[in-house]
């Protein structure tokens, strides 16, 4: 090294290791807030302790890892950062919940090109509430500052859940039977999913802005595309027993989730005059010129998420989900067939 050259550090290279730990400071607080009766350990920790519940006699631990993807591109573009972490976690608690399981601890990360004051709180508070209100732990997790990696003012953010789930009660489609029904959850928008396509449109095709309003909706374009990612463990979980396949309406809305479920020699077919797909949906399609089969295969079109059930129990179910607040409806049948959708 030359006389001459000053020495480098670490934060010279673009990471700020007492701006990371003052930014921890934040979250602490945060953490501490999700903690369960079986949580072991305390930010900070290299690992995060978790007792297994003692009241599941045989349990199966559900795990799913995930992301918002370029839901984040709307938060970047609007600075509203606090409701991404509550998504992930939604999205994730679903994700396990279709084979039974119940939340016991998320894990997240954030991956960012300069931690700018606020951004992780923002985003770890939602990340939080998500956990709060699905009653799991917000077990630890990782933020790291890579100022090569991520251009300014942009981050990633993906979590992984574990559940429980006793043995016996697992479910995996394999008890669904042509005649079974299907009920349908409403989703709220878009939830985590189609966001490539839906910027395409609203941003360059209409040439709209985050702040404009949403044609045919309430609300301007960036509250219609960050509304929160449902969770449906509260109001599906009474109702389990009563259920044989569950399925979330994530990438690949009805038509590749649905089959993810179903056994050899069924198939769902579904009654679309049964609901009327919102309108979010139908701006897209028509300022778009989005084919029919590409917009059930890019966005959940209002359908969040799809329980099966025995054709007798169909009216009890539908009715127990719309009096713990859901909007649910019978949408259509389980029929012969070779695992597919068909939209009538």
């Amino acid at each position: 090294m030359s006389d001459a050259a000053p020495g480098l550090s670490y934060r010279a290279a673009g990471v700020d290791i007492d701006a990371a730990a003052h930014a921890m400071k934040g979250v602490a607080a945060l953490v501490r807030s999700t903690a369960t009766p079986d949580t072991l350990s305390e930010l900070g920790s290299f690992g995060g302790l978790f007792r297994v519940p003692v009241d599941v006699k045989r349990p199966v631990l559900v795990a799913s890892t995930d992301g918002v993807g370029t839901k984040l591109k709307v938060a970047f573009t609007t600075g509203r950062h606090g409701t991404v972490g509550e998504d992930l976690v939604n999205h994730c608690v679903n994700d396990i919940l279709v084979q039974g399981a119940r939340p016991l601890f998320f894990l997240d990360y954030v991956g960012v090109g300069r931690l700018e004051p606020g951004v992780v709180e923002e985003l770890v508070s939602g990340v939080a509430r998500g956990c709060r209100e699905n009653g799991c732990a917000l077990l630890g997790g990782e933020t790291a500052e890579m100022p090569d990696m991520y251009a300014p003012g942009e981050y990633d953010l993906a979590g992984t859940i574990v559940g429980v789930v006793e043995e016996d009660r697992v479910l995996d489609g394999r008890a669904i039977r042509p005649g079974d029904a299907i009920v349908a959850l409403a989703s709220s928008g878009l939830h985590t999913n189609g966001y490539s396509l839906a910027r395409r449109i609203l941003f360059d095709r209409m040439g709209l802005g985050p702040d404009d309003g949403f044609p045919e909706e309430d609300g301007s374009v960036a509250d219609v595309l960050l509304r929160v990612h449902r969770s449906y463990l509260r109001p599906l979980t009474p109702l389990l027993e009563r259920v044989r396949g569950l399925a979330h309406i994530t990438g690949g809305g009805l038509t590749d989730n649905v089959p993810r479920i179903l056994p050899a020699g069924t198939a769902a077919r579904f009654r679309t005059a049964s609901w009327e797909v919102p309108a979010l949906f139908r701006v897209l399609q028509r300022e778009g010129g989005v084919e029919r089969a590409e917009m059930f295969r890019a966005f959940n079109m209002g359908v969040g998420m799809v329980a099966v059930v025995p054709a007798v129990d169909a009216d009890a179910v539908a009715a127990a989900l719309n009096a713990a607040g859901e909007t649910a409806w019978i949408a259509g049948e389980i029929v012969p067939g070779e695992r597919n959708v068909l939209l009538d």
